[in-house]
């Protein structure tokens, strides 16, 4: 009947029937029909929605927190690798050996012997 009309003629419908429904559309099927067996499972179905509604609700939240804990730990693992690259120079051995004690100014003798 909608198709038919001229001002809405330009809708676009789909060929066949749906295959998936919302929970609103339990609902009004629940007002429309009125036996108990169709009532308890469009209530099923409802229910189902509300709880799959919860469940991506509460994956929503455990991803943003994932995404918090992995900024966290790229944080200290940059902060970690400075870190092992500032003490990675300071276990390397001096380049140069220098004589330990005063220099009082008497010349080394050489070889003796």
């Amino acid at each position: 009947m909608v198709a038919n009309c001229g001002y809405l003629a330009k809708l676009k419908f789909p060929p066949g029937h749906p295959y998936a429904f919302t929970e609103h559309g339990a609902l009004m099927a629940a007002n429309v029909l009125k036996s108990q067996w169709a009532v308890k499972m469009n209530l099923y179905i409802i229910r189902a929605f509300v709880k799959l509604r919860e469940v991506f609700n509460l994956n929503q939240i455990l991803e943003g927190r994932l995404n918090e804990i992995e900024r966290i730990l790229l944080d200290h693992d940059s902060a970690l690798r400075d870190l092992y690259e500032k003490i990675k120079l300071l276990l390397l051995p001096p380049a140069t050996v220098d004589a330990i004690g005063f220099d009082i100014g008497i010349p080394r003798l050489g070889k003796i012997g």
